[in-house]
């Protein structure tokens, strides 16, 4: 395996747990929001950090 196809896989890799990560963050901010109430705030969050972990998904795939 050369140094430049290392690096490729490296950086799916960090696009998959990124993309995991963003997943369960999307999941908690929907039951949050059913749930409702104070956990609206919660919810908020989780939505907020969902997507942000879903660009850097975006931005690490090769």
């Amino acid at each position: 395996m050369t140094e430049c196809s290392l690096g490729v896989v490296q950086r799916r890799a960090l696009a998959l747990l990124f993309l995991a990560i963003a997943a369960s963050l999307a999941a908690i901010a929907v039951y949050s929001a059913l749930a409702g109430g104070r956990a609206l705030v919660i919810a908020a969050a989780a939505a907020g950090l969902a997507l942000w972990m879903g660009d850097l998904a975006r931005k690490a795939w090769p």
